[in-house]
């Protein structure tokens, strides 16, 4: 069976979130990333995938893929949204970027 040219596209990729204190990360959630569910377009992510953080983040640190290029080029996979609000929440919130559907935007106080 072909898959019809919507199944076979990905979603554009979030954009990188830069937090008040000048940490970013990469936040993705589709079929191709290390999520849950592990779909396109999903109503809410409960797990999502995090890559290529600015600093190393002790609350990402149990979710790291064993990268041995270092925390700062790594990618974290299946790291719950509610560790991810607590990242955004350590570094002052979020000034700029995406976050996939069911994390909670904490957005820093300007």
């Amino acid at each position: 069976m072909v898959k019809s040219s919507k199944e076979l596209t990905f979603p554009q990729g979030n954009k990188r979130i830069k937090c008040k204190d000048g940490f970013s990360m990469s936040v993705q959630a589709s079929r191709r990333n290390y999520c849950e569910p592990r779909i396109n377009n999903a109503v809410e992510y409960s797990k999502v995938e995090v890559g290529f953080p600015s600093a190393e983040e002790s609350l990402l640190n149990p979710y790291m893929d064993g990268s041995i290029m270092g925390p700062k080029a790594a990618v974290y996979g299946y790291v719950p949204s509610h560790v991810v609000v607590l990242v955004c929440a350590k570094h002052g919130g979020v000034i700029e970027g995406d976050l996939p559907p069911g994390i909670p935007f904490i957005k820093a106080n300007q």
